[in-house]
């Protein structure tokens, strides 16, 4: 089973752009992706610039609209993900909660739909 584990890290949706994290912080979450990789279970990881240098793409009537950020009604933003490969749910929340993360971070784990959760018949 595949799982993604969202890193939502509060107060990321009002960061300048350019802001990085604390290099401790950098160093811990370095080790911790480590473990993972050394579990077998990291299938892939990213950390993601803030808001401030992203676009969204929103669609009207089939048309695009692209709205640059800062993003005036973000409440939470995704920092960064990994993506798993466990046994279970309960083997993904473990790993989850082994992270080195800080006070004002959440960590979402939401399992990956596979195609063969899925009729085949297009049904």
């Amino acid at each position: 089973m595949r799982f993604m584990m969202l890193m939502i890290p509060k107060g990321y949706e009002k960061a300048e752009p350019g802001v990085m994290p604390d290099p401790s912080a950098v160093a811990a979450m370095m080790k911790y992706n480590e473990t993972l990789q050394k579990a077998g279970v990291l299938l892939a990881l990213d950390g993601l610039h803030p808001p401030s240098m992203g676009s969204r793409v929103s669609f009207s009537a089939g048309k695009p609209m692209v709205t640059d950020g800062p993003f005036a009604e973000a409440k939470e933003v995704i920092g960064g993900y990994w993506m798993i490969q466990v046994k279970s749910k309960e083997e993904a929340i473990q790993w989850a909660s082994r992270c080195p993360a800080s006070d004002n971070e959440v960590i979402e784990v939401r399992q990956v739909h596979e195609f063969s959760d899925f009729p085949s018949d297009g049904a």
